[in-house]
């Protein structure tokens, strides 16, 4: 278990230590439960009154919780923010997969970079590039030519079509499925004749997409996630969807297609896009769904 010095944490960020530097954090939990050896945070002053009661080794607070503090205390601008930071330092997350497994299938002519790992059954196809330090899971699928930059990580069961590229630092959850073929089809008399999609999806840097979430493919043009982007469970981008930098999705939202976004919008709660918005739809930063 990894574990840190109450002087080390607050160095890394960049809080200010009140209490005895050398104690040991070994883990973190919310304040009710925080014991020995754990590190909590106070993010909203409305709880301040649990502090007497806290029985953890640290509390991160802001300046104005402090006094509340009768044991040792990281002062910081955002607790909720050094929260996420120090579950980061302390993350005990297993690796996607380590090494290639004998039971994987790396094409030949595929490009590996330094410390790639392929889980068992996951199949790499012809053409693709992965860059330094990727991991994939087991059973995933990487299609023909697809590139995934250093440091993404694919959890198990993720399907990874043909050509997409996807950047550095990004993290599938399981059973995502990116670049498969969007809904286009033209009408015959009242025969559905099927449009081929020939673009592909193109995902930034650090962009996180959940478990069973889809992203389809272009027409024509591209789908694009921009960097910073973050994809909650069971959503469905549709084909030549535009998403700007850091928008966050939440589950089960449905985007449907040729709809665009702008920086840093915020869509929560089961939110569904439709065609309807089309001429209106260009989502301004910041902009909120409930």
């Amino acid at each position: 278990m990894a574990s840190i010095t109450l002087a080390d944490l607050a160095e890394k960020l960049g809080a200010e230590l009140h209490g005895d530097g050398s104690v040991t954090i070994s883990s973190i939990a919310g304040m009710d439960k925080a014991a020995e050896g754990q590190i909590t945070f106070l993010s909203s002053s409305k709880y301040r009154k649990h502090l007497a009661e806290c029985k953890a080794s640290a509390v991160m607070v802001k300046e104005a919780d402090l006094a509340y503090c009768s044991g040792n205390a990281l002062v910081m601008r955002d607790p909720y923010l050094g929260y996420a930071l120090t579950a980061q330092l302390l993350d005990t997350t297993p690796a996607c997969a380590t090494d290639i497994a004998p039971s994987a299938y790396v094409s030949p002519t595929a490009i590996l970079g330094e410390g790639v790992s392929v889980g068992h059954n996951a199949v790499i196809e012809d053409g693709v590039t992965l860059g330094d330090n990727v991991q994939i899971g087991a059973g995933c699928f990487v299609g023909k030519n697809a590139v995934l930059g250093a440091n993404t990580r694919l959890w198990a069961n993720v399907t990874i079509y043909h050509n997409v590229r996807m950047g550095e630092s990004c993290l599938i959850q399981a059973g995502a499925v990116i670049g498969s073929d969007g809904f286009g089809y033209a009408n015959d008399k009242g025969r559905w004749v099927k449009i081929p999609q020939v673009g592909t999806v193109v995902i930034g840097d650090r962009v996180e997409i959940g478990a069973c979430t889809t992203i389809d493919r272009g027409a024509l043009d591209d789908t694009i996630i921009s960097d910073g982007v973050i994809i909650d469970n069971q959503c469905q981008i549709a084909h030549n969807v535009q998403i700007g930098e850091n928008t966050a999705i939440a589950g089960a939202t449905v985007m449907a297609g040729s709809l665009k976004s702008a920086s840093t919008v915020l869509l929560v709660v089961r939110v569904s896009l439709t065609a309807i918005w089309k001429s209106q739809m260009a989502l301004q930063s910041p902009a909120w769904q409930w």
